[in-house]
């Protein structure tokens, strides 16, 4: 099959389930930072939960996990369905813990992770980003699902520096990163960081005066002293040498073998230049977070740095491989695959975080959907547009928005719903430059995906006169009535310093967008924080593909 890099909108469990989407043995490389609220107490995680209505308004993805309709359902499919390993361990930890938030947040991981060790290729790998509030738990639900054998490493990535307010424990400064393989046989490459200084400065003291080169002198003695074709006189001292005579004279006669003075035992030089560094270990101490004013970060809560993302890529996978993010979140995983030349897949099932994916790929690589990559669960067709609004209004809110590039007003990436009421009328933003470089105006954005009517129009032209605003966009799902569009025509005409003249109200259906047509304003300044813009290694964008269809 072909296969190309692509982007879903949905839940990522019923989409990893779909075969056509995920045949077995599909993906080289998985790695997943699953949406967890640790910064709630412990007493609240384990506390039991019996609202099983909360499962209607606030799904497993939100930044809380709830014991509900779903987590109770999803137990039982666990229980009855999942290997025997697995219910055994699932039915075991609700036992322990009870029925809360910390179990409804194993419970839908267990779910997923039987998926993905499904789609997870022999010789791939799966590295599960977490805390310490759940890794313990995690990994029991690992070992169930990979088998103990399986386990690679539990990596501690120091995220920030210890914090001072700590003042009834250790603080808190740390991540988990659990690795598992899916069989005895994995892609590895090892993977090196740099030398501390001050280890150069002692152990490469010596530097090459018509070269540069910092080195070191390396002991040349075979530690095995019963080698009779080793032993033999150089430089007038006799010993047993690591080395036959040839090669030692050949590497004394490039300028690697030095002897100090006579009689002392010859040593080599080890160059500096030419050492990997030193082997990572699974205690990262050496990756920064991304800090307030980095070029990479771009406003997304839970961004993890590229750095993070690379090392894991380039260690488990090789180019060309399938790299799968089902939480892409801002997307790091998908820029660091892109960036290494890796195929890649990512899942979201929030449409403000795949909205900001895409202007990620295209700020970084130039990378456009349709051209460069799918996207699959989007609405494509006004039905499909209706189905999303009664199904999720707040989604549907975001997927609108981002058919114009606006910034949501009231959203968070990562959450499945808004705020409304401390907006003021206002669902997006677009904010673009006219005159001078600091003369910043602004277009607001208003959303309907219900019945309209004239005075939504009066509202938002009430709103942008007090916003102060240049341009008000009425977005809207049903066709808008005759005084509707005459009441936009009236408020006139935005008169741009540098790009001419431009409808003050203009009102815009959800089927006008899906033609093409777009907000009539001056270049936009930025919608979202862009990110630094990468060159993407050369090579195809499609893949062949063939899964091994056994389990």
């Amino acid at each position: 099959m072909t296969f190309q890099n692509t982007l879903y909108y949905g839940d990522n469990l019923d989409i990893l389930r779909d075969r056509d989407y995920f045949p077995n043995a599909c993906v080289d490389l998985i790695y997943l930072d699953p949406p967890f609220n640790s910064n709630r107490s412990y007493n609240v995680l384990f506390k039991d939960e019996s609202g099983l209505d909360s499962e209607a308004q606030i799904t497993a993805f939100d930044d809380t996990w709830h014991w509900g309709y779903a987590a109770e359902e999803t137990y039982r499919d666990l229980v009855t369905d999942a290997p025997e390993r697995v219910s055994t361990a699932i039915e075991a930890l609700r036992r322990l813990i009870g029925s809360n938030q910390m179990m409804a947040y194993l419970v839908m991981m267990a779910a997923r992770l039987v998926e993905l060790h499904r789609v997870l290729k022999p010789t791939g790998s799966l590295y599960l980003h977490c805390d310490p509030t759940a890794s313990h738990y995690l990994k029991v639900v690992l070992d169930a699902v990979f088998g103990p054998e399986h386990f690679l490493n539990e990596i501690i990535w120091q995220r920030t520096t210890a914090k001072g307010l700590a003042f009834t424990r250790f603080a808190n400064n740390h991540d988990v990163i659990l690795s598992y393989t899916k069989s005895n046989r994995w892609v590895w490459n090892q993977q090196y960081s740099e030398y501390d200084p001050e280890y150069i400065e002692r152990f490469y003291k010596y530097v090459e005066p018509e070269t540069g080169r910092r080195y070191a002198l390396d002991n040349l003695v075979n530690p095995n002293r019963d080698r009779p074709n080793l032993t033999y006189e150089f430089l007038g001292v006799t010993r047993v040498w690591r080395w036959t005579k040839e090669r030692m004279q050949a590497a004394y006669d490039e300028g690697r073998i030095v002897q100090t003075k006579p009689g002392n035992v010859p040593r080599l030089k080890r160059y500096l230049d030419e050492q990997e560094g030193v082997p990572v270990s699974d205690i990262w101490t050496d990756i920064p977070p991304i800090g307030a004013q980095a070029a990479e970060r771009l406003g997304y809560p839970t961004q993890k740095p590229l750095a993070l993302l690379e090392r894991i890529i380039q260690a488990s996978s090789n180019p060309g491989d399938v790299v799968l993010d089902p939480f892409a979140g801002c997307g790091t995983a998908i820029a660091a695959a892109q960036s290494l030349g890796r195929h890649w897949i990512g899942i979201d099932i929030t449409h403000l975080s795949v909205s900001l994916l895409k202007y990620r790929l295209e700020s970084m690589f130039g990378l456009l959907p349709k051209r460069d990559y799918v996207v699959i669960g989007e609405p494509v067709t006004l039905a499909s547009a209706r189905q999303l609004a009664q199904d999720d209004p707040y989604q549907f809110q975001f997927w609108a928005l981002s058919l114009v590039q606006a910034r949501p007003l009231g959203g968070q990436e990562g959450s499945r719903t808004g705020k409304r009421g401390a907006d003021r009328g206002i669902d997006g933003v677009i904010t673009f430059l006219d005159g001078s470089i600091d003369s910043t105006r602004r277009v607001i954005i208003q959303v309907k995906s219900g019945r309209v009517q004239p005075g939504f129009i009066r509202d938002l032209a009430g709103t942008v006169q007090r916003e102060k605003a240049a341009i008000g966009v009425f977005i809207t799902l049903e066709p808008p009535t005759r005084e509707m569009t005459a009441e936009a025509a009236s408020a006139g005409f935005y008169e741009s310093t540098n790009w001419g003249r431009f409808p003050r109200l203009q009102i815009l259906t959800i089927q006008d967008l899906l033609d093409g047509k777009t907000i009539q304003m001056p270049q936009p300044y930025g919608t979202f924080r862009e990110a630094r813009r990468v060159a993407s290694p050369p090579g195809p964008q499609t893949l062949e593909m063939f899964p091994d269809e056994s389990d």
